[in-house]
């Protein structure tokens, strides 16, 4: 792998499911190779090749992250004694090291670990179902009549730009994906404070509930922080879970520059961090942390075959907190980068990109083709390609957005990503790769340019877009 990955010359080769298809669909899989060196040069060809590489400074699309190698090195330990963390006696020392975790993790937030308790996860999106699962365990219990009743009074509040997961929670929940109310943002896309009262006392006036605010530290498309000062004390005045999900702004928990962004994060009942975007962890590392632990009750069960009821005194089951059984000890890769660059290095990985996101709006300023939609928050840039001396209709300018992004990961020359934002479609730059220099970022752009005017000129020889 380390021969691989240094030969890498290019984010992705630009292969199409088309060209990938038929080779791995001719594979028999009950007819075996007979030996590992075979299989793996099969892989190489099937998957490596073609595969998509986050460590390449020109990939700057999605949040995906390049990993620590200290986690990649401590993987070949973690599957090959396979434990696994749902019970003490499965687990021994491992459940001891994510327990600490959770205690380092819980203080930086600014919660008493005296109190407060975690789980690692999968991933932000089961991070924020849990959260959810314990919000709504909680809120139900204040209402009375039949559970569908009381599940149907239940609304969480978000913002517009919150993470899709949300949403999905409502309706896994038995809420209804309506039951997730998107709440308009200010001009930096955050939470807007006055008209999230205005939707809960118009609500609460109706006979709703407010299960849970959940607020985002670090937006999918722009980095937005909510006000989560502003956000607490709305939730507390309706006595509603306040949650954060900082799957991607949890690396400011260990930023030297940046950490007051997070001011209020402190008050949460619950926080989302996923090690994986900003802590330069492999997938999947991530956790759910509560204020108090106790809270962890609402969704304990028993089996007699794995937790009894009679050992939970004292017990260091983690089933008891996990919505998994049988699980990974991802915790160990973030243990072991600690150990090995520290967590002030990993702070300082993610100052660098927040900084280099900061230049490249600057760059995207000086080129007339390109305009920014959204200053910089964290370490994604969203902008347009606005064809200046090219008369298109809406649709024809989201067109072209997409064809940007198409040939760039046609060609290999770079991977960008795209969102749409009030049906405007517009290209994003997702900067997590502290290797990324300002000449890659320029570079990148110069294409994007490159490219967009290449297909303005097929258009006008008759090539559609």
């Amino acid at each position: 792998m380390a021969a691989q990955l240094s030969g890498i010359a290019s984010p992705a080769t630009g292969a199409s499911p088309e060209e990938l298809r038929p080779a791995i669909e001719a594979v028999d899989l009950d007819t075996p190779l007979g030996n590992l060196n075979d299989a793996v040069e099969e892989i190489q060809r099937l998957y490596l090749r073609d595969a998509i590489y986050f460590h390449d400074t020109r990939y700057a699309a999605h949040l995906n992250c390049p990993v620590a190698i200290p986690a990649a090195a401590i993987e070949a330990m973690v599957t090959s004694v396979n434990t696994s963390m749902d019970t003490f006696d499965q687990s021994a020392g491992a459940t001891l090291i994510e327990r600490k975790l959770v205690d380092w993790t819980s203080r930086l937030i600014g919660f008493d670990p005296q109190k407060a308790d975690g789980i690692f996860t999968s991933g932000g999106t089961q991070s924020n179902l849990q959260a959810m699962l314990i919000a709504r365990n909680i809120a139900t219990a204040k209402l009375q009549g039949s559970l569908p009743h009381r599940l149907s009074k239940l609304r969480i509040y978000c913002s517009a730009d919150a993470h899709f997961s949300i949403r999905n929670s409502a309706m896994l929940l038995g809420l209804g994906v309506e039951a997730a109310v998107a709440i308009p943002t200010d001009p930096l896309h955050r939470m807007d404070p006055a008209a999230l009262r205005r939707q809960i006392e118009a609500d609460v006036q109706a006979g709703l509930q407010p299960m849970s605010i959940s607020a985002t530290a670090g937006t999918t498309d722009f980095g937005s922080i909510d006000p989560l000062p502003e956000l607490r004390s709305i939730a507390s005045e309706h006595g509603t879970w306040l949650h954060v999900d900082a799957a991607y702004g949890c690396g400011l928990l260990i930023s030297r520059r940046h950490r007051h962004r997070l001011a209020g994060i402190e008050t949460a009942d619950s926080v989302t961090v996923d090690y994986h975007k900003s802590f330069f962890q492999p997938i999947g590392s991530s956790a759910l942390i509560l204020a108090s632990g106790q809270d962890f009750g609402s969704i304990t069960h028993y089996a007699e075959y794995l937790n009894p009821r009679s050992e939970a005194a004292g017990s260091a089951n983690q089933v008891d907190k996990s919505l998994q059984t049988t699980r990974r000890f991802d915790a160990l890769k973030l243990w072991t980068t600690l150990r090995t660059l520290g967590a002030g290095e990993l702070g300082d990985m993610f100052d660098q990109v927040i900084e280099l996101a900061e230049m490249a709006e600057r760059e995207v300023a000086l080129r007339d083709e390109l305009r920014l939609v959204a200053p910089v928050q964290l370490s994604t840039l969203v902008f347009a390609f606005d064809a200046p001396h090219a008369a298109l209709s809406r649709t024809q300018k989201n067109q072209l957005a997409d064809q940007i992004r198409h040939r760039l990961y046609a060609s290999g020359e770079a991977m960008i990503a795209a969102t749409t934002h009030h049906g405007e479609r517009l290209l994003k730059l997702t900067l997590l790769n502290p290797n990324t220099s300002l000449s890659d970022i320029s570079a990148i752009l110069d294409v994007i340019c490159r490219v967009g005017r290449e297909i303005l000129s097929d258009q006008k020889a008759g090539i559609p877009l």
